[in-house]
């Protein structure tokens, strides 16, 4: 589990029929110092995280299949929780 800051959101005209209804955001991962820690990851969202909240990501692919109700998602990414201030 990492920490991301929600950077924005994105739109799939074409994409795997697992994703359909998934909200996807673009997060950045961050460091236990707030730093970057690496490049933005897609990530699918239930929870509505809103543009620059922080949040908890996950990329369990067990969880993220039975979650999505699928054994073959491209998904990797998924938000777990949003941390309290």
């Amino acid at each position: 589990m990492n920490l991301g800051l929600v950077i924005g959101t994105a739109t799939a005209t074409v994409k795997h029929s697992s994703m359909n209804g998934w909200r996807l955001l673009i997060v950045q991962p961050l460091l236990p110092d707030g730093g970057d820690d690496g490049e933005p990851l897609l990530v699918i969202d239930s929870m509505g995280a809103p543009i620059g909240g922080k949040v908890m990501i996950c990329s369990d692919g067990k969880e993220i299949g039975e979650m999505m109700q699928s054994k073959s998602t491209p998904v990797r990414w998924m938000v777990m929780g949003q941390p309290d201030d």
